[in-house]
């Protein structure tokens, strides 16, 4: 067992020690019985002819029975049983804190049922390979996220106790960071909105969480965590009125009703309700949504089920569907030497999306799942999400043209790569899958280059807080990319949109005395029909302020300004100093 433990690297440090001392009883023994000792799983150890005895109580600083008296059988036992206490810590900690979230009660029973150790060990391996997202590679991504969400919730939510034991702590790890969080670090006014009863109050801290869909528990979840403390200690809540520092204050923190007499402050804890948070415009719809509130406060208590295996089935079948029609772009902007930024962009349309009445309101869903492969057929990198579409009943005809857009920035290596993307159309259970290969270039560091020449119907700057994170953004600014249809046409503006242009241009040669460099940027919108310039402008790297040997490019046209038709932008860069000419171009159609 001790080879097969330490091979495992299930040992910890203190258990080394155990081990060294404990090999020294173990060669004594076998010194004196002259007959190998057996391990757990039946393999013959022999006892060294030497006496390396001395040699490892030497390095562990203990000393040797000069009399080499056996051991007695009491205190072979007593030792064995130390040992299995200090393995069992071990998995112990898998089972309690690594896995204790998102390990199933079938899962946790079955564990508990295994008698010896290797058994334990296969089974954890199987845990992980269950969960394996590309099992066919060495690296689990699944686990290695994992565990780096431990680590983040110990450094982030630690309060008196480990981050992993807080609720903030095990909602993470459970289901990631959330896609919107509305924090109160010091809690304060808080103006009510009107579904919690209006009128101004004060808080404790709180936060509440926004994740835009979870796998088995819905859309639109919203988990709110109260610090009533002052502590750190956000713990979650399923009563919104927990959060009120006025809630026990009489005539303190009144809801609409409250200050308009049309109730007591009293009968917020005489409702026998989930909440205290009063009555108010909203209280008999609040109220019916109660079973709701408790069914997914609940949900939220078990383990996360494994997302999308079904998508991923088809990607792993080579499945060709067509069911559910969808387009995709693939772009490329450079983040270092040898790593570049691969945005990947869905578009579907709304008449291809089957939608279902939920509360007066019209909703679709859509499953999307990506797996990026070498020409090797070795995994790079995989994605999934959900695609969610809320219109109101009475506009889902006029918006059957418009659509639902998706974004995956995904970092690669230069070279050649297959794309397969799956979606599915929730509702409908329709499938689609689209698969193409790309090639990431090289952006090297001795000519001129550029990266993806992005046609966007959006272009604008981020707060600071969002550089480089959320749907759309590349640096510190959002594009949204306007997605050409599989079928070759052009890419689609009505006359009241805007036209933006983006792009990023590396390795500009740099004057050596000014430390500046020198270029030109040609802007060209061509019509397509008489190959003539519609728009001409140009600009200077000397107006464009303090830029280095990269520069960003945007431009914004607006649509009205060109007749219906199809049309060519070209961008056209200048390098005065390198002497390098660049001049991508893309196509669109205005109607």
């Amino acid at each position: 067992m001790f080879q097969v433990a330490l091979r495992r690297g299930l040992l910890s440090s203190s258990l080394v020690l155990v081990l060294s001392l404990f090999g020294l009883s173990l060669f004594a023994a076998a010194q004196q019985d002259a007959k190998p000792a057996s391990t757990d799983q039946g393999q013959a150890q022999t006892a060294p002819a030497t006496t390396p005895a001395q040699t490892n109580s030497a390095q562990t600083g203990q000393a040797v029975d000069p009399l080499k008296r056996p051991i007695s059988e009491k205190q072979k036992k007593e030792n064995a049983k130390a040992l299995k206490q200090e393995l069992s810590k071990t998995y112990k900690k898998w089972l309690d804190e690594d896995v204790v979230y998102i390990i199933s009660d079938e899962e946790r029973k079955a564990f508990k049922q295994l008698s010896n150790d290797e058994e334990r060990d296969q089974f954890i391996e199987a845990f992980w390979q269950r969960r394996d997202p590309t099992p066919d590679t060495e690296e689990n991504e699944f686990k290695e996220e994992h565990y780096r969400r431990i680590e983040y919730a110990n450094e982030h939510f630690a309060a008196g106790l480990p981050g992993w034991k807080t609720d903030r702590g095990r909602i993470y790890i459970m289901y990631g960071p959330a896609d919107e969080i509305d924090a109160h670090p010091s809690g304060g006014t808080y103006d009510r909105p009107i579904e919690e009863g209006g009128g101004t109050t004060s808080t404790f801290p709180f936060e509440d969480w926004r994740y835009r869909y979870l796998e088995g528990i819905g859309q639109e979840v919203e988990i709110e965590f109260v610090d009533t403390c002052m502590c750190g200690d956000y713990h979650m809540t399923i009563d919104r009125g927990e959060k009120d520092a006025l809630l026990h204050t009489p005539n303190g923190g009144e809801t609409l009703y409250e200050q308009m007499g049309m109730a007591s402050k009293a009968d917020r804890f005489t409702s026998n309700g989930l909440e205290t948070l009063g009555p108010g415009p909203n209280s008999t719809t609040q109220a019916s949504k109660e079973f709701d509130r408790l069914e997914r406060f609940a949900k939220l208590q078990a383990p996360p089920p494994v997302k999308f295996k079904d998508l991923e089935e088809v990607v792993s079948h080579k499945i060709s569907m067509n069911l559910m029609p969808f387009d995709v772009r693939a772009d490329f902007v450079k983040i270092t030497g040898d790593t570049v930024l691969v945005p990947f962009t869905v578009q579907l349309k709304n008449r291809d999306i089957t939608f279902a009445n939920k509360d007066g309101v019209q909703r679709g869903v859509v499953n999307i799942f990506g797996r990026v492969t070498t020409l090797s057929g070795h995994i790079a990198q995989t994605f999934e999400d959900t695609v969610q579409a809320d219109i109101p009943a009475e506009l889902l005809a006029k918006a059957a043209e418009n659509s639902q857009v998706y974004w995956k920035a995904i970092p690669l290596r230069p070279g050649r790569y297959r794309v397969d993307i799956v979606v599915k159309d929730v509702n409908g259970d329709r499938v689609g899958t689209w698969s193409k290969g790309i090639q990431v270039p090289d952006f090297a560091d001795d000519r001129l280059d550029a990266s993806s020449l992005i046609v966007a119907d959006l272009v604008e700057p981020v707060a600071s807080k969002n550089i480089g994170t959320g749907m759309f953004v590349i640096g510190a600014t959002k594009v949204r990319p306007r997605v050409p249809p599989a079928d070759g046409k052009p890419m689609l503006f009505k006359r009241n949109q805007k036209l933006n242009f983006w792009m990023q241009v590396y390795n500009l040669g740099v004057d050596d005395k000014t430390h500046k460099p020198s270029a030109t940027v040609e802007y060209n919108v061509i019509n397509a029909t008489t190959n003539k310039a519609v728009v001409h402008t140009v600009e200077s790297t000397d107006t464009m302020g303090n830029i280095g040997d990269q520069m960003t490019l945007q431009k914004t046209l607006s649509a009205a300004n060109l007749d219906p038709g199809v049309y060519r932008i070209q961008i056209k860069v200048n390098d005065n100093i390198s002497k390098q000419t660049l001049d991508p171009s893309a196509t669109f159609a205005v109607e």
